[in-house]
C-alpha cells in the first residue's frame, strides 16, 4: 500500500516548523488524539529529539488507549525528520518534509505502517483513521505555528 501524504503551507520559517514538529513533548498540542507522551530519556535537552532517541505517545482510540514506541531514525535539521515504530500490532513509520518557501515553509507529512501478523487485520482501519485524522492534525499544526509566530512578531 502506498503512503498516506499530507502537504500544506505553512507561514513560518522551516527552523520553526521544525523545531514543533520535531518536539514529540508539543504533539498533544496539535494531535488530538494523543493523551500522553513519555520520552525514553527523562531529561533531554529541550527542542527537537535527535537520531536514536526514543519516545512513545499514548493515543486515544476507539475509547481505549493504546501506548506505541517510536525511534527517530532521521534528525536532519530545518529539513527532514522521521521516526519508526518498534513495538506493537501496526507500527507507525512517520517523516516530515520541510521545504522553504515564498511564504515560509512547505511541509509534507508521510505517514505509512508496518504490521506483523497479529496487526494486519488492522492495518486497513488504522490507515482510514489515519487518512482521515492527518490532514486535521496538520492543519491544526499549520494554525498554532502561525499564530505563535504572528504573536512573537507584531510590536
Amino acid at each position: 500500500m502506498s503512503p498516506i501524504v499530507t502537504r500544506i503551507e505553512i507561514a513560518v520559517p522551516p527552523s520553526e516548523v521544525f523545531a514543533y514538529v520535531a518536539d514529540p513533548r508539543r504533539f498533544p498540542e496539535w494531535q488530538r488524539d494523543i493523551v500522553a507522551v513519555r520520552l525514553a530519556d527523562p531529561a533531554p535537552p529541550p527542542g527537537p529529539l535527535g537520531r536514536n532517541e526514543r519516545f512513545t505517545t499514548v493515543r486515544r482510540i476507539g475509547g481505549a488507549d493504546r501506548a506505541m514506541t517510536q525511534e527517530v531514525v532521521t534528525a536532519d535539521p530545518y529539513r527532514e525528520w522521521a521516526v519508526r515504530g518498534t513495538d506493537g500490532p501496526i507500527r507507525p513509520n512517520v517523516s516530515v518534509t520541510i521545504e522553504p518557501s515564498g511564504t515560509g515553509s512547505v511541509a509534507t507529512f508521510t505517514f505509512d505502517f508496518e504490521a506483523p501478523a497479529i496487526g494486519r487485520p488492522l492495518l486497513p482501519l488504522v490507515r482510514r483513521m489515519t487518512g482521515r485524522i492527518a490532514p486535521l492534525s496538520v492543519d491544526r499544526c499549520r494554525h498554532l505555528l502561525e499564530a505563535a509566530h504572528r504573536a512573537a512578531h507584531q510590536p
